[in-house]
């Protein structure tokens, strides 16, 4: 049985009112997507204040889903780069955290991934 091919899960943050660069940034995504050969699941951004607190609703309800994908095939939280997860490292680090716990990896359009970090974490070794 063949594994279908990865699902992406783009996920992004818009702390300001405009949303040209977030436009621009989520064509990006799908444009990366699509070159890769994966699936789009579908786009999640916190806006406003949830863009820029721990609290993430939309990345939360992104996880919930990515939960019960990760059961069936690879999936991937995609962001156009490191800083649309958290400005903070300690904080982007602490989101790669929540992503590979949901069986995840996060990539950037910039070829960036921590795959090989999860695969450590749940013990492959194979990435």
């Amino acid at each position: 049985m063949t594994t279908p091919p990865p699902l992406a899960f783009i996920y992004d943050r818009n702390a300001t009112r405009s949303s040209a660069y977030l436009d621009m940034r989520l064509d990006g995504c799908r444009n990366y997507a699509t070159g890769k050969g994966w699936t789009i699941a579908d786009h999640w951004v916190d806006r406003g204040d949830d863009a820029l607190t721990d609290t993430r609703p939309q990345l939360s309800a992104l996880l919930e889903i990515m939960r019960m994908e990760a059961r069936i095939r690879p999936v991937i939280c995609l962001v156009h780069s490191w800083g649309r997860l958290a400005a903070d490292p300690e904080q982007r680090i602490a989101f790669q955290q929540r992503v590979a716990q949901a069986g995840g990896f996060c990539a950037t359009t910039f070829d960036e991934s921590d795959e090989r970090a999860h695969a450590a974490l749940v013990g492959r070794g194979d990435a």
